[in-house]
């Protein structure tokens, strides 16, 4: 059984974007979701129309990054942050009441700072991929 990312990352609401962690690999891989709600940003963005913002899907993708990494023992006591993000597309738009599947892997871990990569989809279709870079601090 696998921790609730409130457990693992320090992430809170309102700025949890990470609903389950479904499956990890330590140092590899991290699966998981988040269901998204009528969260409070949808009221701007946009008025009619309520869109996910890129920017909080791949923050989405950051906090499972975040999960995966903080799960393994050379990190324990430290705090990943973001150090870069390239190589960002989105696809499709997301909607209130959607489900975001995500799916991070390991590129390149150090002791120090690391890089993976991550797709944000919606029943099957991918909606964004990026490239997340990091480096670790003392938390």
């Amino acid at each position: 059984m696998l921790l609730p990312p409130e457990e693992v990352i320090p992430h809170r609401p309102p700025f949890l974007f990470l609903s389950e962690v479904t499956e990890l690999v330590v140092n590899e891989y991290a699966t998981g979701y988040w269901n998204i709600g009528d969260e409070p940003f949808f009221e701007g963005h946009f008025p009619g129309r309520p869109t996910l913002p890129g920017v909080i899907m791949v923050e989405s993708l950051a906090q499972l990054g975040a999960y995966l990494v903080l799960q393994a023992p050379r990190y324990e006591g430290k705090l990943p942050l973001f150090g870069g993000i390239g190589k960002v597309r989105f696809r499709r738009q997301i909607v209130p009441g959607e489900r975001l599947d995500l799916h991070v892997e390991a590129v390149k871990l150090s002791a120090l700072s690391g890089k993976a990569k991550g797709v944000a989809s919606v029943g099957g279709e991918k909606a964004c991929e990026a490239e997340l870079m990091f480096v670790m601090v003392a938390a």
